[in-house]
């Protein structure tokens, strides 16, 4: 048989009951209290033209905010006007500090709208207001955009390519351009890369790095990198010494 709990036990029960419902009060009064209120926002990395406008945006939207009650989707919804932000992300100092990061896009290509050169992120975000720098390739293809991102499917392969490349080749990239079988690259000073789709960056941009340090290439008019394992340099007919013949081709994992 079940017995009940007798006077002591709920006595006890209640107690603690009690005492709960104070410390939760007492929280919950604490942490939207003047005391622990964000009177400091210390704001880490925009840069360019907006970076005043971006700090002004998250200081005003840390107002009203405690270091027990940082609302994260408050900052981004203050900078989401900002195409150059692409996350924030909030650390509190307690009892009065904040430190606001703010991650902001690269640009790594660009695109020609409405007559202007727009730079564009590595996942297709335009970074609309933002200087295209002269030292990122222009993309001369469809540059269809919805919702400040690239939609053209070529655009996007482009786009994707070019994030890929090393840090060390990328600014010798002058353009990407539509092939029959894919996309070429073009490098300034060096040979045109038949890159084929978009899959696999990684392993054709190393592909191509390797070709570029091997003397066995000097010369190459073209690298074809479209199956990274088996590479090939050569030269288009007429280029090279003279003799208008198209010259070997060259494996650089087998040798001429």
């Amino acid at each position: 048989m079940r017995l009940l709990a007798g006077p002591r036990a709920r006595r006890r029960a209640l107690v603690l009951a009690l005492v709960f419902a104070a410390l939760l009060g007492g929280w919950l009064w604490l942490r939207d209290s003047s005391l622990v209120g964000i009177t400091h926002v210390h704001v880490r990395g925009p840069t360019g033209g907006d970076g005043p406008a971006i700090r002004s945006a998250l200081r005003d939207a840390a107002r009203g905010m405690t270091t027990l009650d940082v609302d994260e989707g408050a900052l981004r919804a203050a900078v989401k006007g900002f195409p150059v932000v692409k996350d924030v992300r909030a650390s509190a100092g307690f009892p009065h500090d904040l430190t606001v990061t703010v991650v902001e896009y690269h640009p790594v290509a660009a695109v020609t709208l409405d007559g202007a050169r727009v730079p564009v992120a590595a996942d297709g975000t335009l970074l609309r207001g933002q200087p295209a720098s002269p030292s990122v390739p222009t993309l001369a293809i469809p540059a269809a955009s919805a919702g400040g991102r690239l939609t053209s499917p070529r655009a996007r392969a482009a786009v994707a390519i070019l994030a890929a490349a090393p840090a060390v080749l990328r600014p010798s990239v002058t353009g990407v351009q539509p092939a029959p079988d894919g996309l070429q690259v073009a490098l300034a000073n060096g040979p045109t890369i038949e890159f084929g789709d978009a899959a696999r960056p990684r392993a054709k941009w190393a592909a191509i790095a390797a070709m570029l340090a091997d003397p066995r290439a000097a010369g190459a008019s073209y690298l074809d990198v479209r199956a990274p394992e088996r590479p090939v340099a050569g030269r288009f007919p007429g280029a090279g010494t003279g003799d208008n013949q198209s010259q070997p081709q060259v494996d650089p994992n087998t040798g001429p």
